[in-house]
C-alpha cells in the first residue's frame, strides 16, 4: 500500500455544494454567476471607495465618484466578452472552429481571465477617453478592484467543481467529483488565497502608503502580483484537459501570464518615470 493510500482516511471531505443556490421557476440561479454579478458590485463599492478619498490621490485628476457607474458596465462587458473569446482562442480552438454557434454560450462555462482582462483594459481606455481622464489612474482602480472578483470566482471554481488540482499526498488533498479517484490539490482555493486575498491587501496597503499619487503604480503590481502568483499556482492546478503541458512541463496559464509581468514592469517604469519628471519640474 502506497503512502497516498494510507493518507487517504485523513484526507479532508469535499464539502459537496449544489452548483445551483436556488430555481426560480425555469430559471437556475448559479453560484458561478453569483460570483461574477457580487465581484462587480463589490469592485464596483470598492472603486467609488477609492476615488471618493482625497488622501489617496493628492493632486492627481481622477474620475467623480458618478462615473464609476459608467465603468462598472465598460469593464463588465469587456470581462464577458474578452473572457469568452480568450477561452475559445487560447484554450479550445479547435472544438469551437466546428462548432461556431457554441461561442456565444458563456452559459456552459469557459471563461479565460487573460482574455477578460484585455476585454476590460479596451473598457477601461474607452472610459477614459470618453471621461478624459488618465488611463492610468482609471487603470489603477479597476486593477485595486480586480482582486475580489478573483477571490470569489475561484472560490466558484471550487464549488462547481471545475480547475481542480494535480494528484498529491498532502493532508488536506481532496477527491474531487469527476475527477476520478486520486485525492488532489485544492488549487482552485490556493489561487482565491493569493490572487484574490493577499494581492487586494498588498495593492490596499500600497494605496494606503499612496500609490495612486502615482498612475500606474497600482495597475504595476497588480499585473506582476496576479502573473507571480498565476504561474506559482499552476504548479498545482491540473492542466485543461484538451491542452495538456505545452512544453517543459509549462501550461498556458503560464505562458499567457508572463507577458503580463512584462506589462506590470512597464507600467512600474512609467510611474517611475512620471515620478522623476514631476519631481524636476
Amino acid at each position: 500500500m502506497g503512502f497516498s493510500a494510507l493518507l487517504w482516511p485523513l484526507l479532508i471531505a469535499y464539502p459537496t455544494i449544489d452548483p445551483v443556490l436556488v430555481n426560480i421557476g425555469p430559471l437556475p440561479i448559479r453560484w458561478y454567476a453569483l460570483a461574477y454579478i457580487a465581484g462587480l458590485i463589490l469592485g464596483w463599492a470598492y472603486a467609488r471607495y477609492l476615488v471618493g478619498h482625497d488622501a489617496f490621490w493628492a493632486k492627481v485628476p481622477r474620475p467623480s465618484v458618478t462615473s464609476i457607474d459608467d465603468l462598472i458596465v465598460y469593464i463588465a462587458v469587456g470581462i464577458i466578452l474578452g473572457g469568452r473569446l480568450g477561452y475559445v482562442i487560447f484554450y479550445n480552438p479547435g472544438f469551437y472552429a466546428e462548432n461556431l454557434a457554441e461561442i456565444p454560450a458563456v452559459w456552459k462555462g469557459g471563461m479565460s481571465f487573460h482574455g477578460g482582462l484585455v476585454g476590460a483594459a479596451l473598457g477601461v481606455i474607452m472610459f477614459a477617453r470618453r471621461h478624459k481622464v488618465a488611463i492610468m489612474s482609471v487603470a489603477d482602480i479597476a486593477s485595486a478592484a480586480t482582486p475580489i472578483g478573483l477571490c470569489l470566482g475561484r472560490i466558484a471554481n471550487f464549488i462547481k467543481p471545475e480547475l481542480w488540482g494535480r494528484p498529491t499526498d498532502v493532508p488536506w488533498a481532496m477527491i474531487f467529483p469527476g475527477a476520478g479517484p486520486l485525492p488532489r490539490h485544492p488549487s482552485q482555493l490556493y489561487e482565491a488565497g493569493l490572487e484574490g486575498l493577499a494581492l487586494f491587501i498588498l495593492l490596499y496597503i500600497a494605496i494606503r502608503l499612496g500609490a495612486l499619487r502615482h498612475p500606474g503604480l497600482v495597475a504595476g503590481l497588480f499585473a506582476i502580483g496576479y502573473g507571480t502568483a498565476r504561474i506559482f499556482c499552476e504548479f498545482f492546478r491540473e492542466p485543461d484537459p484538451q491542452l495538456g503541458f505545452l512544453f517543459g512541463g509549462a501550461t498556458m496559464g503560464m505562458f499567457l501570464s508572463l507577458p503580463l509581468i512584462v506589462a506590470g514592469l512597464l507600467c512600474l517604469l512609467y510611474a517611475w518615470q512620471k515620478n522623476r519628471v514631476k519631481a524636476a519640474t
